[in-house]
């Protein structure tokens, strides 16, 4: 599929469908028949754009979708998606007519919101629908487990409520033979087992995210929360030997201008760096760190053009960046071809025989492969390939 450029902006991210496609199936195949997926496309599908990326996971096996604020359910909901949607926190009182109106269902754990949410489905002549969440060990939310049974008769009397679910979160299911995991296993076993004795309805029971629908199937329960994978990401260098994924998101540059600037003369604020060489061109691309390039990359990254790698040179602007090419084919330890108003830079993704993964960048910015692409701002154009 031939890619269209953004009409107003040299600089735009690249969403590979087909890529959110084969990952979606990929996680699809590990499951059990029976077992449920929810896809969870928080955080405008961490970075890839929320409507265009559920179309395509429900095309290829997703049965549920998880959110993370009103907001992002009503969206989906807007767009013609009918699946269940959980949104993965309680939300303000304001927001509950919004949850029942379109149907989107919140993680439940505090009583109070809980029967004022009952309360306002009476009033509109609806049953709202949650899910309970259980603190097995992660100190985010839930209830504690020792509470279940107590906290469900607390609310169970109200018409208005209806259980469709119960979970937890994992803080470690990527490290393999970890204790901690292993309690907070137990602990969601006892939980819904204790509710199930107590003649409660538990609705589906789900635990296991990325990594544990990855290495742990004997959680897999009765669904599974899938997130990161789907995008194409490894959430642990653990689960990279189990599964194959195809990174979806690239990102994307034209140049703006090309100089030759004299020996000695500096680049960027503060003048971090300093041409060398007379060889030496200075090219800006509009990308800057309000679209989500972290300045702490500055002079610590590398982009991909005309099929070669090219260094960031000088800090990294609001805006724009700049990178340097020593075209010097006889002396330049890696010669590059001359620079050239609009060549297409690549900061992430594949260029030729180089690729610059959302890990590498996360390694040079000491953070994690999921904080890379959802800092990718809504000023980048989704493109859709």
């Amino acid at each position: 599929m031939p890619v269209t450029y953004p009409k107003n902006r040299w600089a735009w991210v690249e969403v590979s469908l087909a890529a959110i496609r084969k990952n979606t199936r990929a996680f699809k195949a590990l499951l059990e028949p029976g077992v449920k997926m929810m896809c969870a496309v928080k955080a405008d599908a961490y970075g890839h754009g929320a409507v265009e990326c559920a179309k395509v996971m429900r095309q290829a096996g997703a049965d549920q979708f998880a959110v993370a604020t009103v907001d992002e359910g009503i969206e989906l909901r807007r767009s013609g998606i009918a699946e269940p949607i959980l949104m993965l926190n309680e939300s303000p009182l304001e927001s509950l007519d919004d949850l029942l109106e379109y149907d989107i269902m919140p993680a439940v754990y505090d009583s109070d919101f809980a029967l004022a949410y009952g309360e306002r489905a009476v009033a509109l002549g609806k049953v709202g629908r949650y899910h309970l969440a259980v603190d097995t060990g992660m100190s985010r939310i839930g209830v504690m487990p020792q509470d279940a049974v107590e906290f469900r008769h607390m609310i169970d009397f109200h018409r208005g409520l209806e259980c469709a679910g119960t979970f937890t979160h994992f803080a470690t299911a990527d490290v393999i033979g970890d204790w901690d995991f292993k309690q907070q296993a137990q602990r969601f076993a006892d939980t819904v087992g204790a509710l199930r004795q107590a003649g409660l309805e538990v609705g589906l029971a789900h635990c296991d995210n990325t990594p544990g629908t990855v290495l742990h199937p004997e959680y897999h329960y009765d669904m599974c929360r899938v997130g990161v994978g789907l995008y194409g990401l490894q959430p642990a260098e653990t689960t990279a030997p189990r599964i194959s994924l195809t990174p979806a998101m690239s990102v994307r540059g034209r140049v703006t201008r090309v100089a030759n600037p004299a020996v000695g003369e500096g680049v960027g604020y503060g003048l971090t760096y300093r041409v060398s060489k007379p060889s030496i061109q200075i090219a800006t691309v509009p990308i800057g760190y309000a679209d989500g390039l972290a300045r702490s990359l500055s002079n610590n990254m590398d982009v991909i053009v005309n099929g070669a790698r090219a260094r960031q040179v000088g800090r990294i602007c609001m805006d724009q960046f700049m990178f340097a090419v020593d075209v010097n084919s006889v002396r330049a330890y890696h010669p590059a071809q001359p620079v050239q108003r609009g060549d297409i830079v690549t900061i992430m993704g594949c260029d030729g025989d180089e690729e610059i993964t959302a890990d590498e960048l996360a390694a040079r910015r000491d953070t994690i492969n999921y904080e890379v692409v959802c800092n990718f701002s809504e000023r980048l154009d989704r493109i859709y390939v």
